[in-house]
């Protein structure tokens, strides 16, 4: 009877939500299901200020802050990320988003996909990330 019930604490989904994370949205911050956490796209929107950030590297600091802050909610850091999906509205961006990102994410770095998309959700957003981490 104790493996059946571990088994299903193994598929249980737990809501992970950092402190400030605005409420009333339509989407959980993060979904905990075992030891894998996934982290819904964010932005580089500041959610005190409801703001994006007006400099570029300002606003990948603060989206990376945002997916950290879900991070530290549900018991992990960015070394526990194994995948990330990054989203750039302009690709000439690319260079720019690594200088920061390689500041955050050490060796080894999780897998990665980057992609360029016509627009993002919240006003004068330039990038998105998603992660899925495991302890």
């Amino acid at each position: 009877m104790a493996a059946a019930a571990s088994g299903a604490d193994k598929t249980k989904k737990k809501v992970v939500t950092p402190k400030d994370f605005p409420a009333g949205r339509p989407y959980s911050a993060g979904i905990q299901v075992g030891d894998t956490l996934y982290v819904s796209g964010q932005t580089g929107n500041d959610p005190k200020a409801q703001k994006v950030p007006d400099n570029f590297e300002d606003e990948v600091h603060q989206c990376l802050k945002n997916v950290g802050d879900i991070l530290k909610a549900g018991g992990m850091d960015y070394a526990d990320v194994v995948a990330v999906q990054v989203y750039l509205t302009d690709m000439d961006l690319f260079q720019r988003m690594n200088a920061v990102y390689t500041q955050v994410f050490q060796e080894p770095r999780p897998t990665r996909t980057t992609v360029g998309v016509g627009k993002l959700a919240g006003a004068g957003a330039h990038i998105e990330i998603t992660v899925t981490a495991r302890r």
